[in-house]
């Protein structure tokens, strides 16, 4: 069926169950699962009257983005590690999750995205927008959705 799958993951509870969730599914098919981290990008500093607010320089930034990425990953990868479930790791930096989650899949020639959802719904869901329906409207592969 599936043979390699793709789980975005930001080291959250909800995406816990849904590494868990792909972690069987991968067992089941003897699929490959691939623990992806997304970073957000460099921000623009920003200066309050004349002085600059928490300014950390572009390359510490980094350093810091993935060491985070680095420990997300490692504690996904360990509740993923069931049953000799072939687990990878990638991440990568972006404005927009959604956007790099959909390329990593493709990059990766992954055949299943599984994700997990809030479920907000109404002027919530509008307001906050969902990284995972951006996954759905625009993505050519499945995707699972974990609530």
């Amino acid at each position: 069926m599936y043979k390699h799958i793709l789980v975005p993951t930001d080291g959250s509870k909800l995406s816990d169950k849904a590494v868990k969730t792909a972690a069987s599914a991968a067992k089941l098919m003897g699929a490959r699962l691939t623990l992806f981290y997304v970073a957000p990008g460099y921000p623009v500093p920003m200066y309050a009257e004349a002085a600059l607010l928490a300014y950390v320089p572009p390359e510490q930034f980094k350093k810091d983005s993935e060491a985070y990425a680095g420990k997300i990953l490692a504690a996904a990868a360990k509740r993923a590690a069931v049953g000799g479930v072939d687990v990878r790791v990638a991440h990568a930096t972006s404005d927009s999750a959604s956007s790099a989650i959909i390329k990593a899949a493709t990059r990766l020639k992954c055949d299943l995205i599984v994700m997990a959802s809030h479920g907000r719904r109404g002027l919530a869901g509008v307001l906050l927008g969902s990284e995972t329906q951006k996954v759905l409207t625009h993505s050519k592969l499945p995707v699972l959705v974990v609530r």
